[in-house]
């Protein structure tokens, strides 16, 4: 036996003192407990009061047959092994027992000692077999009832989590509804005070969102710059009209006092545009949509990529739309001032996807970060100064893409480039 196991309960039922002292004796010295008893109406009592694994009984005995009596002990210990020890193995008692399933095996008498044992050490491991099964279904059982309340809190959660999903996209809903809304209202109020800054803010957008189509944004600079297109001169509200219209009619005669007024307006327009979209970055580009890419501007002199990128894209646009001169001079004026007011990239950006400029049908428009070999050139590139870099109909390679790269850092390109679709 593995003395790591304790030793395995045994009873022994026989009237026969003799027999029971023999067989008690020969399974001690195995190291198992045996209890030996020899009424087997007294064995049934002690069955109901404590388990064992293995049952051995005579079958011819003056109380009880010990078939009747495994029978009876079934009932009361349905997992141990039950052995019937007789002299005479009729065949009706072998069918009776088997066609019962009480008997585990049959021993005859005289037993023999090696019989005898290896029949009782056969019946313990199936008693712990059986038990262990028996222990495993149970804690199968409960890891099944656990995994259904599992599952069952699961699909509670995830019910609930839809739930709460769809209440937070209606409220995402709302809110949106709301927010354009209220840029609406912002676009109706500059109009009700100057229609021409409501006309203007209205163009701003549609310019805004087809850049902001484009994949030259982030999340939050696409949102930038819708945003600050409707309410980057609701700091207007607070110029006089007056100033206003001798800004657009008579700009040269406006006083130091006067222009400085109208230089403050991005920063009012970043105070007020906080109560409808409190986002920092929204702030940022409507105050920044009058800098210059030379660092000109106001109010706060920035220059280059110290300027938000959606803030350079937003200066072109307001730039075309508060130019008042005809579309293709308006166009021209851009280009000239590209690399001085505006950034030359936010300036193709913006000729490219606003459709004012028709193009032969093979021929397409680019940004400089979107160069790659294999293109041909529709028209030559040029330096600020007038010095040809890249002929037109010259097809580009990874050098001559780092070269145009480099000059430009070194001195802004500022014209169109177009190539060959």
């Amino acid at each position: 036996m593995n003395p790591a196991n304790p030793p395995s309960e045994i009873l022994i039922v026989d009237d026969e003192p003799i027999v029971l002292v023999a067989l008690k004796e020969t399974l001690e010295r195995e190291n198992y407990h045996v209890v030996a008893c020899t009424s087997p109406v007294k064995a049934l009592a002690i069955l109901a009061e404590r388990p064992f694994a293995v049952i051995i009984s005579d079958q011819r005995m003056p109380e009880m047959m010990g078939l009747d009596f495994l029978v009876e002990s079934r009932r009361l210990q349905p997992h141990a092994s039950r052995i019937l020890v007789t002299a005479v193995l009729a065949l009706p008692t072998i069918v009776d027992a088997i066609n019962k399933g009480e008997i585990f095996r049959f021993v005859a008498k005289p037993w023999l000692r090696e019989e005898m044992l290896a029949t009782v050490r056969n019946a313990i491991q199936r008693h712990e077999l059986i038990t262990h099964n028996q222990a495993l279904q149970a804690e199968t059982q409960q890891l099944n009832a656990r995994l259904m309340a599992a599952n069952s809190e699961l699909e509670a959660r995830v019910r609930d989590l839809e739930h709460q999903r769809g209440q937070l996209d209606a409220a995402n809903r709302e809110l949106n509804t709301r927010y354009e809304s209220s840029l609406e209202l912002c676009r109706r109020i500059l109009t009700a005070y100057d229609p021409v800054l409501g006309g203007q803010a209205k163009a701003l957008v549609e310019f805004a969102s087809r850049m902001a189509e484009t994949e030259h944004f982030s999340d939050a600079e696409r949102h930038a710059l819708r945003s600050a297109a409707w309410l980057c001169d609701v700091g207007l509200i607070g110029v006089p009209r007056e100033l206003l219209r001798s800004f657009r009619s008579k700009p040269e005669s406006l006083s130091e006092r006067e222009r400085a007024m109208l230089h403050h307006h991005p920063i009012y327009s970043q105070t007020l545009a906080a109560l409808v979209d409190p986002r920092v970055e929204v702030g940022e580009v409507i105050r920044s949509h009058h800098e210059r890419f030379d660092g000109a501007g106001y109010p706060d002199g920035l220059s280059g990529p110290k300027i938000p990128w959606a803030a350079r894209c937003l200066a072109v646009a307001v730039g075309f739309v508060e130019s008042g001169l005809p579309k293709q001079a308006t166009i021209d004026t851009l280009l000239a001032k590209a690399g001085k007011e505006y950034d030359p990239e936010a300036v193709r950006l913006f000729i490219k996807v606003s459709h004012l400029v028709h193009l032969p049908r093979q021929v397409r428009e680019i940004l400089l970060d979107e160069l790659e070999p294999g293109m041909v050139l529709a028209s030559g590139i040029y330096s600020p100064h007038g010095l040809l870099l890249i002929g037109e109909g010259q097809a580009l390679g990874p050098a001559t893409i780092a070269k145009i790269r480099t000059h430009n850092q070194i001195a802004p390109i500022n014209q169109r480039l177009l190539v060959y679709s």
